[in-house]
């Protein structure tokens, strides 16, 4: 069982940043491929980005190359988001998730391939 609990959400303006983080509970972390999705009132949820269980590959939309990085500190039991350059359509809730991947350097890209959620945290990027 792994519980994840996201922090660094907040309202900011466009051009701003944000540094999503997400604690994991749990000896098992570093089994776990990690990913960042996010859903808009209204929409589906979206996913955004995933880094492998060893943090050699990462994968993220094309909406958000060049403006998001998604990290992971093994040691910490933490996977990160940084959003940089950030827009009024990125405002949704950003939920992490994870997810036991095949390998250390799969990356997981659809919802149903995670298996824990953590709450959520509401981003705002005004204009």
């Amino acid at each position: 069982q792994v519980q994840l609990v996201e922090s660094g959400g907040g309202s900011v303006q466009a051009g701003g940043s944000l540094r999503l983080s997400c604690a994991a509970s749990g000896r098992t972390f570093s089994m776990y491929a990690m990913g960042w999705f996010r859903q808009a009132p209204g929409k589906e949820r979206e996913f955004v980005a995933t880094i492998a269980a060893s943090g050699g590959k990462t994968y993220c939309i094309n909406s958000v190359k060049g403006r998001f990085t998604i990290s992971r500190d093994n040691a910490k039991n933490t996977v990160y988001l940084q959003m940089n350059s950030l827009k009024p359509e990125d405002t949704a809730v950003y939920y992490c998730a994870a997810g036991t991947a095949r390998d250390p350097w799969e990356v997981l890209i659809t919802p149903y391939e995670y298996d824990y959620w953590g709450q959520g945290t509401q981003v705002t990027v005004s204009s």
